[in-house]
């Protein structure tokens, strides 16, 4: 007889013709997280949302507390990832290296902004949740830093510079202004110049301005 162990990656189980993976628990967690918060991140419920038995759980995590573990690790690790490829990523100018830093809230792929505030949320009521939020912001800050040094900004200032651009753009969003999309764009710019200092490119501009107006307008 085959002994299937719970994290034995080949032996997925099955639940009626539906195949549940560690991800999918994973992300429905997630837009639980999101949606409700964390309290409400439930195994019941999280069976109930995906139409799957709660013993399916078992094979992938011990116990809610090891999927709450799983989940924050996840958003430490993806959430970051956008943030800290476009810091590191090369750019001609520090506008257009700031215009990277945009993209990760204009583009959905590169930075699920929901989540954060979830987990700054979570982290309100959970000292170890706390600690890791304070550590990925101090590596996100640090690779913003980084990218400001590279463009000649001397340590302190650029520091400062990407704790501005950072905090900036997190509280810009908690905010949810009622803003409209043209309002936004327009103000990419003087953004820019805010953020480095100096005057971006023409064609710095029209680049992520056309990016904002393809994302933000089909939301």
């Amino acid at each position: 007889m085959t002994v299937l162990h719970r994290n034995d990656p080949s032996r997925a189980p099955l639940t009626g013709n539906i195949k549940v993976t560690r991800e999918d628990w994973l992300a429905q967690a997630r837009d639980l997280l999101i949606s409700h918060g964390v309290t409400q991140v439930k195994i019941l419920l999280l069976a109930e949302a995906m139409g799957v038995s709660r013993s399916s759980f078992y094979w992938y995590f011990k116990d809610r507390a090891e999927l709450l573990g799983a989940l924050l690790d996840s958003w430490a690790t993806d959430n970051s990832a956008g943030i800290l490829a476009m810091a590191a990523r090369p750019a001609p100018t520090i506008t257009a290296a700031v215009c990277n830093i945009f993209r990760c809230v204009i583009e959905p792929d590169l930075y699920n902004m929901p989540a954060d505030f979830a987990v700054r949320a979570w982290a309100r009521s959970d000292a170890d949740v706390a600690a890791k939020v304070a550590h990925t912001d101090a590596m996100r800050l640090d690779a913003l830093s980084q990218m400001f040094a590279r463009h000649g900004f001397d340590p302190r200032e650029a520091e400062t510079r990407a704790y501005v651009l950072y905090y900036m753009q997190i509280g810009y969003d908690f905010a949810m202004q009622d803003e409209p999309v043209a309002t936004r764009i327009a103000r990419i710019p003087h953004y820019l110049q805010v953020f480095t200092g100096q005057v971006p490119r023409a064609e710095e501009v029209a680049e992520i301005t056309a990016l904002g107006h393809r994302y933000w307008r089909e939301r």
